[in-house]
């Protein structure tokens, strides 16, 4: 079913990132698996590897994926800015991942200088996508900021270790129910990402567990299946949790013969 993420209708609840994939080809196809409709890439990672920011971008475009650029690797708001200006003039579009980290072990965002970041961007004319903890009260600056998507972490960048804190997450949903929330960091596994589907969260992006797989493209098109059937089952309605037995065939008390 077709739903919305800022100015753009979409099918498919899966983002991709781009980083670390073993070629070109092998990436392209890999989006192509995933069906995915947004991929992110990192301007510095891009740059500081060599690579020239208009071949990237035709091989994005080649696969008719829109890009998010992302300030990955920013540590002040400064330096977010500039570099979200920058991307914007060498993509042509007003989509931004806004990331500002705050702590090198852990890539945890920094909650100041993100607001602050998201505040400049917003009224300069971005759609931002800030990556951000699941804390609720950073999450609701982050909206009064001007935000109107949020991406809040499973666990920390590239860790695989799946959704750290289910509660926090599902407090998210159920307190900011008209909000896009787009699950990133931390997945590992399509068994993580069928768990953030069905919490009602509206789509997942991960890079590391695709690109970094034996068969990346076998995972992307894994990955997808799992988002499918994790919003499918949302939408279904999950049965609740019991404490105890429930018998599923009801009992009358009488032997019948059918």
């Amino acid at each position: 079913m077709a739903f919305r993420i800022a100015d753009m209708a979409m099918e498919s609840r899966f983002f991709l990132g781009t980083a670390g994939y073993p070629s070109p080809q092998i990436l392209q196809q890999a989006i192509a698996a995933a069906g995915a409709q947004v991929v992110t890439v990192g301007l510095k990672r891009q740059m500081a590897a060599g690579g020239v920011p208009g071949d990237f971008y035709r091989l994005v475009r080649d696969s008719g994926a829109r890009l998010l650029p992302n300030t990955a690797g920013c540590r002040s708001a400064r330096e977010a800015v500039t570099l979200a200006q920058m991307a914007r003039e060498l993509f042509d579009t007003h989509w931004i991942k806004l990331e500002v980290i705050g702590d090198d072990y852990t890539l945890q965002p920094d909650p100041f200088e993100l607001v602050e970041a998201a505040r400049t961007l917003a009224r300069d004319g971005f759609e931002v996508f800030p990556y951000c903890t699941d804390d609720l009260v950073t999450c609701q600056r982050l909206l009064d900021a001007g935000c109107r998507i949020l991406m809040p972490w499973g666990a920390p960048i590239g860790s695989g270790q799946g959704l750290l804190n289910p509660h926090a997450l599902r407090t998210l949903r159920a307190r900011l129910p008209d909000v896009p929330l787009i699950v990133d960091a931390g997945i590992g596994s399509p068994s993580d990402a069928v768990q953030a589907m069905e919490l009602g969260f509206d789509a997942v992006l991960l890079n590391s567990a695709v690109a970094h797989a034996r068969d990346p493209v076998q995972m992307a098109r894994a990955f997808r299946l799992g988002i499918e059937s994790g919003r499918l089952a949302y939408e279904a309605g999950i049965m609740a949790q019991q404490d105890m037995a429930v018998a599923s065939t009801p009992v009358t008390g009488r032997p019948f013969i059918l």
